[in-house]
């Protein structure tokens, strides 16, 4: 730790990297929501926060967990879950009234094609106005999971067993990803939100 009398401590939560207090000021006063997204070691979380004077205020939330229930059974975490995740987020959003948010992504980097702007794509497509450029979002062979099954078709049966185990513990065939991806977009728009 640094000696001196001109030497300040920060903030804690800046001292444990969780918080850019710079990049945090600069979205609270754009006094707009914010779509803020989360990937954590196993889930997805997306929320809509608005900020108020006595604290942020959560408008619409979203967790991974959630596409379970409709019948996701790939992961949690990857492309298509963290789409789908912010595409529900959005449309309940849009139902509480919010109709524009800026992504707040984090401390996460901000590189092309990252899960984070698949999630921005999806509150989008929900029909949250989120501004965006198209160039740093995955494409959409990347958000339906075409990558995916044409990955576990390259492979031979006991190399899919081992990598896809989980897929298949689940009752879902990786190759079929991208028919599934659709049927659970499908379900949450015809979900009362």
């Amino acid at each position: 730790m640094a000696h001196g009398s001109k030497y300040k401590v920060a903030f804690r939560r800046r001292r444990e990297g969780k918080t850019n207090y710079a990049t945090r000021m600069k979205l609270v006063d754009v006094d707009k929501a914010r779509l803020v997204v989360r990937v954590s070691n196993a889930n997805v979380i997306v929320q809509v926060i608005n900020v108020a004077k006595d604290g942020d205020v959560t408008v619409a939330s979203a967790h991974s967990k959630e596409l379970n229930k409709l019948g996701w059974k790939a992961g949690n975490k990857n492309t298509s879950a963290v789409y789908l995740t912010a595409y529900l987020c959005g449309k309940k959003a849009v139902a509480a009234g919010v109709d524009y948010a800026v992504a707040d992504i984090g401390l996460k980097s901000p590189i092309k094609g990252a899960k984070v702007f698949a999630a921005v794509k999806g509150a989008a497509d929900a029909g949250l106005n989120v501004p965006y450029g198209e160039s740093i979002i995955p494409s959409e062979d990347r958000i339906n999971g075409e990558h995916i099954a044409e990955y576990a078709e390259s492979l031979d049966e006991d190399e899919l067993k081992a990598k896809f185990s989980q897929y298949f513990a689940k009752g879902l065939n990786p190759a079929d990803l991208p028919e599934h991806f659709e049927e659970i977009k499908n379900k949450i728009d015809e979900a009362e939100v």
